[in-house]
């Protein structure tokens, strides 16, 4: 494996009670990694563990990923448990029903209370992780920081403004960070960014999925768009996580990588 190989490492994991930030938790414990799986909501993150337990070494934390004294307790607690933290994947985040419009709504119908629980949750949700962790990443001097991009910051997509602003705001985020690090604490300390394609799962099943199993007509727009004409995988980011994680990526920093099937490259002509 050379330095593609990130067994022993320690990882962290927000949102590792949703899907996929399950799916990662999954694949770095069967990489090696020792992870701890952040979620606030309590059933979630002990069914997660109990599934993956059998894997290796996971440890769950109740937590809050808006509250700073939430997090840094975890990071006290991993540190104290497993010595150091060199990476992060902050995979909390996701919409709301009511930052989502119908088809029949308007930008004007949307309530602000549900746009800034949107925004908070995939910004700061984002923002204030990576400041509590990073900081034990750039005081050892190592360390890779994930975040979650998304499609919906490359051109509009319909009904999902508060998202597509929090994902963008994202973006640049993970390029200031990189440049913060790299310039004042050295060229091991790195944080990227994945956009996922468009992969079926809870939050956005109702929109994508009739009940009766069938595409809906926003499925069959998105399949247009994109040149392999399916969904992804979720198992399909894993790949690309772990080279983030590895030496191998020792020179990539700041940059967003989609995971889309072609779709951000496609002009649908």
């Amino acid at each position: 494996m050379g330095d593609f190989e990130i067994k022993g490492k320690v990882a962290i994991v927000s949102g590792g009670g949703g899907v996929l930030g399950g799916s990662i938790s999954k694949s770095l414990l069967e990489a090696g990694v020792k992870v701890a799986i952040l979620d606030i909501r309590e059933e979630n993150l002990q069914s997660r563990i109990d599934e993956l337990s059998p894997l290796g070494e996971v440890e769950g934390y109740t937590c809050n990923v808006l509250e700073e004294e939430s997090l840094i307790a975890v990071r006290d607690k991993v540190i104290k448990k497993w010595g150091a933290i060199h990476i992060l994947i902050n995979a909390a985040g996701g919409n709301i029903p009511g930052a989502t419009l119908t088809e029949d709504q308007t930008i004007f119908d949307m309530k602000i209370s549900d746009y800034k629980k949107v925004t908070d949750l995939n910004l700061d949700g984002t923002v204030i992780p990576s400041l509590i962790f990073g900081e034990a990443m750039a005081k050892s001097g190592e360390g890779s920081i994930i975040n979650i991009s998304s499609m919906a910051t490359y051109s509009a997509i319909t009904r999902v403004m508060g998202y597509s602003v929090a994902k963008t705001g994202v973006n640049i985020f993970t390029q200031w960070m990189a440049s913060e690090l790299a310039l004042k604490f050295g060229e091991k300390v790195r944080v990227n960014a994945i956009a996922p394609g468009f992969f079926i799962g809870d939050q956005n099943r109702a929109v994508l999925i009739n009940p009766d199993g069938s595409y809906t007509e926003r499925s069959k727009k998105v399949l247009a768009k994109t040149p392999m004409k399916r969904f992804g995988d979720i198992k399909e980011l894993n790949g690309l996580v772990q080279f983030l994680c590895s030496d191998a990526a020792s020179f990539i920093t700041g940059t967003i990588i989609p995971v889309d099937g072609g779709f951000s490259a496609f002009s649908g002509v």
